[in-house]
């Protein structure tokens, strides 16, 4: 973030005879010198371009100064380089170096046209709160926040980026279904209280494929955890095998999307699935002579143990056929830990305890993404009034992903933070010191010479010009 100039001195003590004075002279100097390598993911991938065509702006264009795609660009920057609140941006619009990114011609802001913003190349929080507060009824004869998303369009976006990731269409791709908390801390709309997270929540739905995101959906928490989930899968089959129609797609989730609707529909789509399935009385006694032998296992080495058992299993009530069921029959030294899990793989392909423990657990690295998502690029900040701004606060979230992973995938490969997450990635290559000067034709960007990680950098920097340029 750029400092303020000011004459006044500290003086810090120092235990070598040499005086320690500190002083906001500097001129103009960032903290994010390192986001310049965001800057060249975006010319190579144009996600911030294709999430800003997800906008209609009803401005007169004669009449403004900070385009939507500079405003949207400004907003994931932020998210990117680590400042979640949109108040932050009243100070952020100073720093000529994000100002740089976004695209501005003028990063000093000299040239802005009223004598208040000079200085500001970039806008500020009541600005940037248009991307989401404005209603999807406005229309440009609105007088105010006439700026509104598609969310429809959004949601293709994110897939788009998943497609255009891939050079060639892979032979077959695994989407992953979870959903989470969101903890609540106000009156929002749509607020319930959630007796297994026990709080007040949103339960946002979230599909991945591998790193990828592919889908972010914000729900009220008072729904079975699979609500909605068929319908996205739905979309979103149909977008890949519009581009993809030889590829195989499996599903996999825990026990809260083993729903009737959705293995039926699976099983009609030539989609394949991998669903964990909530133990019962019944499932138990299938699994009883395993569990016995696995107990005397266990007793004897002191160690755990398992066996897996496959069968043919139907519910009572709920399911149209029989399925396959692999169960795990597991003994701690303290409990007995029986798992299921429900498929239409055969036997044949997947043997039952490779279907578990290589298909089925594999599964645990969505919660990763989870996390990163939630806590280091702010997609729980769902402060606003309606579900709609938040659910706009999400898209932005999962666009800073989109772009972060997008860093990770092209630049960071072959390097030692090829699979860091968001928060060391930033640490460690985005948060760098340097001073800009602003000259007629160039932007001069003077990193801190010792950084630890020049290194790095230039190893990244490397990597992402070997990429091409997005047309």
């Amino acid at each position: 973030m750029t400092t303020e100039c000011t004459q006044r001195s500290f003086r810090f003590s120092h235990p070598s005879r040499r005086e320690v004075v500190a002083r906001f002279d500097g001129g103009s100097i960032t903290s994010d010198g390192g986001g310049l390598l965001l800057g060249e993911v975006e010319r190579r991938t144009g996600i911030l371009q294709q999430f800003a065509g997800c906008f209609t702006d009803h401005r007169d264009g004669g009449q403004i100064e900070h385009t939507v795609r500079e405003l949207v660009s400004q907003r994931i920057y932020g998210l990117a380089l680590g400042y979640e609140d949109l108040n932050d941006h009243d100070e952020l619009r100073r720093d000529p170096l994000l100002a740089t990114l976004v695209g501005k011609v003028d990063p000093l802001g000299r040239d802005r046209l009223r004598s208040r913003d000079q200085g500001a190349a970039l806008a500020g929080k009541s600005t940037l709160n248009r991307l989401e507060l404005t209603r999807p009824e406005t229309a440009a004869e609105s007088r105010y926040k006439k700026i509104v998303v598609d969310g429809h369009a959004v949601d293709r976006m994110l897939v788009d980026i998943f497609l255009q990731a891939h050079r060639r269409a892979p032979e077959q791709i695994v989407l992953d279904l979870d959903a989470t908390d969101d903890p609540l801390h106000g009156h929002q709309e749509g607020r319930f209280f959630h007796g297994y997270y026990g709080g007040y929540c949103y339960l946002p739905l979230y599909i991945f494929c591998g790193e990828h995101l592919l889908c972010a959906r914000l729900r009220r928490s008072d729904i079975d955890a699979s609500a909605g989930a068929l319908e996205e899968v739905q979309r979103i089959v149909a977008q890949i095998r519009a581009r993809w129609p030889q590829a195989r797609i499996v599903l996999r989730a825990d026990s809260g999307f083993a729903r009737e609707a959705i293995m039926a529909w699976c099983e009609a789509s030539d989609v394949d699935y991998v669903f964990g399935l909530a133990k019962n009385a019944r499932l138990n006694r299938i699994l009883g002579r395993e569990l016995h032998q696995v107990k005397l296992e266990c007793d004897r080495t002191g160690r755990p143990a398992r066996v897996f058992k496959d069968f043919s299993y139907r519910t009572r009530k709920t399911w149209s056929r029989r399925r396959r069921v692999v169960g795990k029959a597991e003994h701690l030294p303290d409990k007995s830990n029986p798992r299921f899990v429900v498929t239409s793989l055969s036997p044949k392909e997947w043997s039952r305890r490779a279907l578990y423990e290589d298909l089925y657990c594999a599964r645990g690295d969505m919660e990763n993404r989870i996390k990163e998502q939630q806590l280091y690029l702010f997609a729980d900040r769902t402060s606003a009034a309606t579900m709609r701004a938040n659910q706009i606060r999400l898209y932005f979230s999962s666009v800073a992903y989109l772009l972060m992973h997008a860093l990770r995938r092209l630049g960071l490969k072959g390097t030692a933070l090829a699979r860091a997450q968001c928060h060391t990635i930033r640490l460690k290559l985005l948060k760098i010191g340097a001073q800009i000067r602003v000259t007629v034709r160039k932007v001069w960007v003077s990193l801190a010479g010792s950084s630890p990680y020049a290194g790095l950098f230039a190893e990244v920097w490397a990597n992402l010009q070997a990429v091409p340029l997005r047309a």
